[in-house]
């Protein structure tokens, strides 16, 4: 496939580790007017698409039925972390929907960041479905299940009626036939959906600018979805993830997803943006996400600033000497055709 060079990463001047990939940015007129690579290229989502999957639950409502706190409700978006207060929200969001933890499908875990992890570890404690990553999304889906009447058995398959109705809105989002969409199991267990580069920017552009969606009541829980990413933006990752780096700023919608992919929208500059990392690699997304902003001159340079103390260009030996550089080497590219 075609793909560029998007990092380097040199270690006493020689050239260590190359980092490959695409990236896609569209306007509002969903015109693909930034790119590098082949913008074709058929990407899934994995986590990126949580914001898609949670719109059943904003459509259904279900935040202002059971009373959801912005926290809570925003839990349906997120990759969590395992932090304290993710998990004080999953305890308490479970009370309120009723659900036995039981019911979820996603895998027993531990928390994704290390220090929740080893505390749980230190204090003799098993692996829970609440503990995983996306613990949020698996009640969101649950609870619009019995909202909508759907069965909750095998709310997972992809013949589920609630997954062909997830199916169907990235279809519209995207501007994606349904046949078109690629279709395989994510690591929870649940559909995850794969589309071409371009279309995921255009999803990302809708959801930084649901103006442009033209179904009134999905814009509303786009409108809704979005504030509350805004509003809690530890809850959809945690501290010093890029997630809730890049939603702190509040013009930026923004969610990544495993094995490189990530999507962000930016509200004034009406622009939507969509990347893969062919390696896989999260590490170099705040690299990469800090050299398209400079590149588009956008104008908060504290959120670009921000970006780059999640991975600074200096590489350093655990006893910080400095060894080595990361440098992006890619440029985007206007698409004249």
């Amino acid at each position: 496939m075609n793909s560029k060079v998007l990092v380097e990463e040199t270690r006493a001047n020689l050239l260590e580790n190359v980092h490959s990939g695409v990236v896609c940015g569209v306007n509002d007129s969903k015109e693909a007017i930034y790119q590098v690579g082949n913008i074709q290229h058929n990407t899934y989502f994995r986590s990126a698409a949580k914001p898609i999957q949670a719109l059943p639950a904003f459509l259904s409502k279900i935040d202002l039925k059971y009373g959801l706190t912005d926290r809570e409700a925003a839990l349906f978006t997120a990759s969590h972390r395992g932090e304290t207060y993710h998990i004080e929200a999953l305890e308490t969001m479970k009370e309120k929907l009723a659900i036995d933890e039981n019911e979820l499908f996603c895998p027993y875990s531990y928390p994704l960041n290390a220090e929740p992890k080893e505390a749980m570890l230190r204090q003799n404690l098993e692996k829970r479905r609440l503990f995983h990553n996306c613990s949020g999304k698996h009640m969101g889906f649950i609870a619009t299940c019995r909202e909508m009447g759907f069965p909750t058995e095998g709310y997972w398959n992809i013949d589920h009626p609630l997954q062909q109705l997830i199916l169907k809105t990235l279809s519209y989002l995207s501007e994606t036939p349904l046949s078109e969409i690629h279709v395989g199991v994510d690591g929870c267990g649940v559909p995850v959906f794969a589309i071409p580069l371009h279309n995921m920017a255009i999803t990302s552009l809708k959801l930084a600018c649901p103006d442009l969606i033209e179904d009134l009541e999905l814009r509303e829980a786009v409108e809704r979805m979005t504030t509350m990413m805004n509003n809690e933006f530890n809850m959809v990752a945690s501290e010093n993830f890029i997630c809730s780096v890049l939603l702190q700023d509040r013009n930026i919608v923004a969610k990544g997803g495993a094995k490189g992919v990530y999507c962000f929208g930016l509200k004034k500059e009406r622009l939507g943006f969509a990347l893969k990392v062919l390696d896989g690699s999260e590490d170099v997304w705040p690299n990469v996400i800090a050299a398209i902003l400079e590149q588009i001159d956008y104008g908060n340079k504290e959120t670009i600033a921000n970006i780059r103390s999640l991975r600074p260009s200096i590489i350093k030996s655990d006893g910080g000497i400095e060894v080595g550089s990361i440098r992006e080497v890619f440029a985007l590219t206007p698409n004249t055709k």
